[in-house]
């Protein structure tokens, strides 16, 4: 075990690190520092490791950690049974996995009675082991020697025997790792309908008689698959080397190699071993195996899923803030009416109304001269339409009264509402707006979300966002990790302004929980706002500790301190003090003059306390202070006169956003109330295997229609440059993405153009 090599210099070989730059963020983390502090205000101690590899970090450390713990239990374990020898000791010490550990343990688990153990307590142990040890043996005739009074007849003794054998065959460690690693390589997964489920199960008829590769399929299918499963209607089984016509199978002849047995032409031993090598395989190996395989396949899927509804969660997120604007919210609906509520710039609710434009009233007169009234009445500049049920009829509506409108006329953009209806009846926005219909706050939850979709959608559950794919398939545990790692990343990658955040944004703020959320709020509305990042300090339960975690991603505008404003942390105020000095210009002066700042020599203010990154990272600060890492605000402008799948043609140039991105390709809104699906073969001019390295969700997209289906309610899109004979939408065959895919159940937040586009793109193939 003393050159087993160490966690961290495990960790080092995978994330691209030097053992002692984990050795110092293991430390860091340990000591209670999170993530996103480490990664931007101990790049000195980590040798400058980015989020993704302190993530990676972070994660990997817990495996390994229960690693050990497992690895001292099975060692403690086998000695307290006095059958730890110094070669298996060795072993159990060299296990890198778990799967290779428990193998080792196997024969030593404290288990339930087995049939080999009676066959051993039956005293037909000897007989077993004289066969494996002899093959001049005759089993049958040395069976006799073993009836009595616990042994009924020959068949029973050999039976005992070959149970003991099975059991030997199945507990032997070298053996089961070699088995694996040849069901890794050549099983495939095997599903069939359930008898008399045909009908029942039609949605999942394209796994009615299907197989394909384990090792390559992909996690849309197998989470697939495994809801058919769940549901009763296939059957899902592992198979291996069913098609090889050998008289040994090659599993069987991995046995038989092991227990040197001779799979052809041998003795009578030799035949009766053959035999029970493949009754071991059948009986005991291959369940336990697929069993496991089976595991394996789930995590990898639901690793994937959660990977993409991770990647897409953080991409809407990050989305373009429009601004601290007076904006409107329009929650569409046709028999209820459209909701309106018009929040200020702060996103406080300042008034509402509900009109009801469509079936059964049309009072479309009525509707156009409230929300013209509304407009004028509070300077509206931005109106955020919801994109559900009648968002497009909603949106003309709305672009009609503007055009109307005299002088500055506001802008109307469509926004995601996935998620809104979760708030809106949520204990936050209780507390937000206690005396407001919950209909309404959806409507000003929409409208916040076009201010700053970082702040309002950090106050719904990530999970109800609904921008993964079989999001309540996958391990539950391990999505809500994840997710919030997300939301924890994107809220200090962007910063938080303390006097205006609400409680919701600041929780996800490194080293505030919750409870300091509430009780920085509860100070701010008594006391008013925080004028310096020291006055924290006076936050009851807020101390030193949680100070230095949070301080540098908390901003404080017009305060007293300029630097209060920006990410430099308080700790190294002097530092930036001493660089503005050298500058020989206010500090006010100097934030913003490019020129200045570049003109300094960083290596000048290095010092034993700060090194070279932090430096730049204060000058890089100073040259554009507070500054905002999203994109530039920018809106999708759907084409005139195509509102319905039916004004939609081949060929047609349209502007769309990204609404979803899948691992088969992308879903772009183009105002049809149907979302359109780019093929991933369709994304680029060239190859490209991961669609994220081409679009985003939120992302504004130029795409050409390729092919309109109204009766199944698809719309298959291209965002290729070049028109090429070949493109068209991928056949049954071809179709990697959605195919093989049942009609999910609707989801919380597939909602709207998204869910329904998402549901049918996922019944091709």
């Amino acid at each position: 075990m003393a050159d087993r090599p160490s966690i961290e210099t495990i960790i080092a070989g995978e994330i691209g690190a030097r053992a002692e730059q984990v050795a110092a963020a293991v430390a860091l983390l340990d000591g209670g520092a999170t993530v996103p502090f480490v990664a931007r205000y101990r790049k000195e101690a980590t040798g400058g490791l980015d989020d993704i590899q302190l993530r990676a970090l972070e994660t990997r450390l817990g495996y390994l950690r229960d690693l050990e713990l497992r690895r001292a239990t099975v060692l403690k374990s086998i000695a307290e049974q006095g059958k730890l020898t110094p070669a298996l000791s060795a072993a159990i010490g060299a296990a890198t996995t778990r799967p290779v550990l428990e193998d080792l343990y196997l024969p030593f688990r404290p288990k339930r009675r087995s049939r080999a153990d009676a066959a051993r307590e039956r005293g037909l142990g000897p007989l077993a082991e004289t066969i494996l040890s002899d093959r001049r043996t005759d089993p049958t005739a040395l069976a006799a020697k073993f009836v009595g009074p616990e042994v009924t007849d020959v068949k029973a003794a050999l039976e005992g025997a070959r149970d003991i054998v099975a059991e030997t065959m199945a507990e032997t460690p070298a053996l089961v790792g070699a088995i694996r690693r040849h069901l890794v390589d050549k099983a495939r997964l095997r599903a069939r309908v359930v008898k008399g489920k045909e009908e029942a199960g039609a949605k999942f008829s394209d796994y009615f008689d299907h197989e394909e590769k384990w090792a390559t399929a992909p996690s849309h299918r197998v989470l697939a698959m495994l809801r058919a499963t769940k549901e009763g209607v296939i059957s899902l089984d592992i198979e291996v080397d069913a098609d090889d016509a050998s008289p040994v199978k090659p599993v069987e002849a991995m046995i038989a190699r092991q227990f040197n047995i001779a799979t052809s032409g041998g003795s009578a031993a030799d035949a009766w071993l053959l035999g029970v090598a493949r009754w071991a395989w059948r009986q005991k190996i291959h369940g336990h195996l697929s069993t496991e395989l089976m595991g394996t396949i789930k995590d990898g899927a639901d690793a994937e899923a959660i990977r993409v509804f991770a990647r897409n969660l953080k991409d809407l997120m990050l989305a373009a803030p429009a601004g601290a604007k007076v904006t409107m919210g329009l929650d569409p609906g046709i028999r209820t009416g459209v909701k309106v509520a018009v929040i200020d710039a702060t996103g406080q609710l300042v008034d509402s109304a509900t009109v009801y434009p469509f079936q059964p009233r049309n009072d479309v007169r009525g509707a156009s001269a409230a929300l013209a009234a509304l407009i004028a009445k509070h300077g509206v500049e931005l109106v955020a339409i919801g994109n559900g049920t009648a968002s497009r009829e909603t949106e003309k509506l709305a672009g009609e009264v503007i055009a109307a409108l005299p002088g500055q006329k506001p802008t109307a953009v469509v926004v995601s509402e996935a998620g809104a209806s979760v708030y809106s009846a949520s204990e936050i926005a209780s507390r937000e707006m206690p005396d407001v219909d919950v209909s309404i706050r959806g409507a000003a939850s929409i409208a916040r979300r076009l201010q700053d979709p970082l702040a309002e959608i950090v106050k719904v559950d990530p999970k109800a966002i609904g921008v993964g794919q079989y999001q309540h398939d996958v391990d539950q545990g391990a999505l809500s990790r994840a997710l919030e790692t997300v939301v924890e990343d994107a809220v200090n990658a962007v910063g938080v302004d303390v006097n205006t955040a609400s409680s919701a944004l600041l929780s996800h703020v490194s080293g505030i929980g919750p409870g300091l959320a509430e009780a920085i709020v509860a100070q701010r509305d008594k006391e008013g706002p925080f004028k310096t990042r020291r006055k924290l300090l006076t936050v009851p339960r807020l101390g030193p500790k949680a100070f230095e975690q949070c301080a540098g991603f908390l901003r404080i505008r017009d305060g007293a301190e300029p630097l209060d404003a920006s990410a430099v942390h308080p700790e190294a105020y002097p530092l930036a003090k001493r660089i503005v000095a050298a500058a020989g210009k206010d500090l006010r002066a100097l934030m913003g003059d490019s020129a200045t700042l570049r003109s300094l020599d960083p290596q000048k203010f290095v010092s034993e306390g700060f090194g070279l990154p932090t430096v730049r990272d204060i000058l890089a600060e100073l040259e554009k202070p507070g500054r905002d890492p999203r994109p530039a605000f920018r809106t999708a402008t759907f084409a005139e006169g195509v509102n319905e799948m039916s004004d939609l043609k081949p060929g047609m140039s349209l502007e769309g956003t990204v609404t979803n991105v899948a691992a088969f390709g992308a879903f772009v809104d183009i105002g049809v109330h149907q979302d359109g699906l780019v093929h991933v073969s369709q994304l680029s001019d060239r190859f490209v295997k991961d669609p994220s390295e081409v679009v985003k969700t939120g992302q504004v997209v130029r795409v050409r229609v390729l092919e309109v289906d109204p009766k199944r309610k698809r719309i298959s899109l291209s965002m290729k440059t070049a028109i090429d004979p070949s493109d068209a939408p991928p056949s049954r065959e071809s179709r990697p993405g959605p195919g093989k895919m049942p009609t999910p159940r609707p989801e919380p937040a597939s909602q709207g153009a998204f869910g329904s586009a998402l549901a049918d793109a996922l019944k091709r193939r």
